[in-house]
């Protein structure tokens, strides 16, 4: 797949430079073989590029494509197309590439703003000098008081709501509340805790996708079990186990990262 990404980008001469982001681009991510290539392109502009909308095909048979600078729910609308433009390809052969094309001046507002990144080839030595890859940017940050005050009410705050949605029957209502809040507030106090662990020198994964690999094995049955499915007894179950794994953790958060006691 990289020799395909190389050579597109050799053969083409509006192609002036590829660089990688992403997991691929983590030393500390064990590889396996659903990992995306997570791919940019520099290019000298983007319209010769966009008029051919077949052009992926070069990287194999899609199986499902999605251009989320032009779809019809909107967000492509500040889009300036004449600036980058993405494509998210999964391939036939089970291969997934996120690629960006974006001009010059892009690239280098962009390119050092991730500390995930790596240069793969340069026609014109455009790309600037960074630090090796390393998830500096993704690890976890200390709270101040207030992210973490803030944190713990919001936490209690908004499981009223999910109780009133319990209480009327409105099982969306409720579990988007506990899934789309109170958890977010939850997923911050473990990866606060985690954090003081490891002297705040890891980073998690995106929605914690490495907590079991980082929590002791109690604290992370415990999180596992503050998922619900739809049958209301259970749903008030797993309500309280994440009332209490955060009450376990929270305390300890205080005094180890903010002082709080």
């Amino acid at each position: 797949m990289f020799d395909l990404i190389l050579n597109v980008a050799q053969g083409d001469d509006r192609i002036r430079a590829v660089y990688m982001n992403g997991s691929r681009a983590n030393p500390k991510v064990p590889k396996d073989i659903y990992q995306d290539y997570d791919i940019v392109y520099v290019v000298r502009e983007t319209q010769s590029i966009l008029n051919q909308k077949d052009w992926i095909a070069v990287f194999g048979e899609a199986a499902m494509v999605q251009e989320p600078d032009n779809n019809d729910f909107g967000w492509g609308l500040k889009a300036d197309f004449e600036r980058s433009y993405t494509w998210l390809m999964l391939l036939k052969d089970g291969n997934r590439i996120d690629l960006h094309i974006q001009i010059k001046e892009a690239m280098l507002e962009d390119y050092p703003k991730d500390s995930l990144t790596v240069p793969l080839f340069d026609k014109d030595n455009c790309l600037p000098q960074i630090p090796a890859a390393n998830d500096g940017d993704y690890r976890v940050k200390k709270p101040t008081e207030a992210q973490y005050r803030g944190c713990c009410n919001e936490f209690l705050w908004c499981l009223n709501n999910v109780a009133k949605g319990i209480a009327r029957d409105q099982l969306p209502f409720a579990m988007g509340m506990y899934h789309g809040i109170v958890r977010d507030m939850l997923n911050k106090m473990v990866d606060w805790y985690i954090g003081i662990h490891t002297n705040f020198s890891v980073a998690v994964g995106k929605s914690g996708k490495y907590y079991k690999k980082y929590l002791p094995q109690e604290l992370y049955e415990m999180y596992a079990r503050s998922y619900s499915d739809s049958d209301y007894d259970n749903f008030w179950e797993a309500i309280f186990i994440a009332c209490q794994l955060f009450r376990t953790l929270a305390p300890f958060v205080a005094e180890k990262s903010v002082s709080i006691t």
